[in-house]
This record gives structure tokens, sequence and C-alpha cells, in this order.
């Protein structure tokens, strides 16, 4: 069980239009202007829709300098304007180069409904809670097959503790309401209270 002192210190930076107070209060996090030491973990709240404001990137390079493990969390996902690509797209040139630990699937109606693990392939379907976790469609494969690739290249080169170490910023969709991605969230935080327990 751990004590209060291990829980990890999450803070959580972004603009007003990618809700970041409601990620803050998903996952225990305090929603910050400015970034300070005792942080252990940081969010980056980003919408797709709306881009990334000059406030974020500053908070960022701050961060940076401090090598404060990173996660860039995409909100917004269903509006449909804005895509998850497109954030992770934006947020490579204005931040850092991100990796997509998973990319979205869509329904029929263009909503997203589920997630694709680029490390083995498989579906996380969200219309269960927990995830259903299944196969993937041979057309899925083809698809994000070049997307894998480069996940496991990015991976390799960085090494297994990149992320806890603040080298490496997985980018996750999220949407609170379905549950997508909140899962794959908390396994990354995980990783951090771990880490402060050695």
């Amino acid at each position: 069980m751990l004590t209060p002192s291990q829980n990890p210190r999450i803070s959580v930076f972004g603009h007003e239009s990618a809700h970041p107070e409601k990620i803050a209060q998903a996952f225990g996090g305090v929603l910050e202007t400015t970034p300070t030491h005792e942080c252990d973990l940081a969010f980056f709240v980003i919408d797709p829709n709306t881009g990334i404001d000059a406030n974020t990137i500053e908070n960022w390079a701050t961060v940076d300098q401090w090598q404060i493990p990173r996660l860039v969390l995409v909100t917004g996902l269903e509006q449909s304007h804005g895509d998850f690509d497109d954030a992770v797209l934006i947020a490579n040139r204005v931040l850092d180069q991100l990796v997509t630990p998973f990319l979205v699937l869509h329904d029929e109606a263009g909503l997203p409904c589920a997630l694709i693990s680029l490390s083995d392939l498989r579906v996380l379907e969200y219309s269960t809670n927990p995830p259903t976790i299944q196969e993937s469609e041979p057309e899925h494969k083809t698809l994000v097959g070049e997307f894998a690739l480069e996940y496991a290249e990015a991976i390799t080169n960085a090494g297994d503790d990149a992320f806890v170490a603040g080298l490496l910023f997985p980018a996750i969709p999220v949407w609170l309401e379905k549950g997508i991605g909140v899962d794959i969230v908390k396994k990354y935080i995980s990783e951090i209270t771990q880490s402060l327990q050695h």
C-alpha cells in the first residue's frame, strides 16, 4: 500500500480549451500555471482543434531543463475538426519529438471507439469496462505497420527507462467520458510510482 508521500506529484499544464482541469481531477493531478521542481510527472494536455499556446510551450521548455517525465494527453477527439495525428504533428514541431504507443480507431460515425497498440498490434475496445483486448484486423495491421516499426525503433533507441528518466515523451489519446486512454495513462503513472519506491 502506498503512503501519500509515495504517490507521484502530477502537474497538469494546458490551455483551458483542452480541459486540463478535468484531466487533473481524473488522475489526481494539480493544475499548474508554472512548473515546480517538486513535480514527479507532468501532463501536457492539448486539443488538436485549438493547437498549443505559447504558455504551454514555455512550460514544456522549463520542465525539459529538469528532465521531468512527461506525457502529452490529447483531448477533444470527439470533435470532428482535429484528430490525434494532427495534435502529435503540432507537438512534434513546437514541443519535442513524441512517441505514439497507441493510435486511434474510429467507428462508422467517425468517433474514436478503440485504440490499437503499436507494440503488439492488439486493439483495446472501449465499449466495455475494462476495455476488451482483441486481435486487430489484417487491414489495421497494414495501415499501422509503418508506424509500429517507427515506434519500435524509437523505443529501442531510447532504452527501457527513457520515459521515467524524462527522455521519452508518449502522446496518449484521451476521452475521459468513454474511458479511452485512461487505463494507459494509469499504467504510466504506476511506472513513475514504482521508480519513486526504488
